[in-house]
């Protein structure tokens, strides 16, 4: 049985994805940077703000401007704060799991406080929550997934990751940690899996045998 279930936030324990795209669309929209829900899905999705900054200005030359970040989070917050949702069926597989648990994300410190608290699972992780603020380098480079597991007193590969983004999947495996695949987010429901390397599910009803054929050494798909 793993010793630690690090849990991303956004899209796995949050059902923000579509959230979050529909505000950063509107927002480039008003500066004439016309991006999709897939163009968010397939380059952004798992990566902190910086990083979409950065492939912003990359692809359309556009720099953005100073206070771009800052209105973007306030007006991501004011949806979450009516809108948010926890994903299908979390909140009752959180209420029986004995394993320890933590929380590894790219979202900024307030911005995944703020969830937390929204999905009244702030004291379930209480101090266990950690962002790519607290590592040199965000998903997919192992750094906070490594660090998450040095704090909780785990070694990497007692350590089971439960990801819905490319990026965060990349960073898994590369610190040597077994992964799966969350996709019941609306943001990734009914879509095609992807690294057939990697078990998936969208169920999290389905997470409690998923574990015990961990233990059992069974072959996931």
């Amino acid at each position: 049985m793993p010793g630690l279930i690090i849990f991303d936030c956004d899209g796995v324990l949050a059902d923000s994805e579509i959230l979050s795209a529909e505000v950063l669309i509107d927002q480039l929209g008003a500066l004439q940077i016309a991006l999709s829900i897939d163009d968010v899905r397939n380059e952004f999705l798992g990566r902190s703000f910086p990083t979409v900054a950065r492939l912003i200005r990359d692809r359309f030359g556009c720099p953005l401007p100073e206070d771009f970040e800052a209105a973007y989070r306030r007006r991501l917050l004011q949806r979450f704060q009516t809108e948010l949702r926890p994903t299908p069926g979390l909140l009752p597989m959180l209420r029986q799991l004995r394993l320890p648990a933590c929380v590894a994300t790219s979202s900024s410190p307030p911005r995944v406080a703020r969830t937390l608290n929204l999905l009244g699972l702030e004291r379930r992780f209480g101090a266990n929550v950690f962002t790519a603020s607290q590592v040199a380098h965000g998903k997919p480079a192992p750094d906070l997934f490594l660090f998450a597991a040095q704090e909780m007193g785990v070694l990497p590969d007692h350590a089971l990751v439960i990801e819905d983004s490319p990026p965060g999947i990349m960073a898994g495996l590369a610190a040597g940690m077994r992964v799966l695949h969350y996709r019941g987010g609306a943001h990734l429901r009914h879509l095609p899996a992807g690294d057939p390397q990697v078990p998936c599910f969208d169920n999290w009803a389905e997470f409690p045998q998923l574990l015990k054929d961990i233990e059992q050494g069974a072959t996931l798909r």
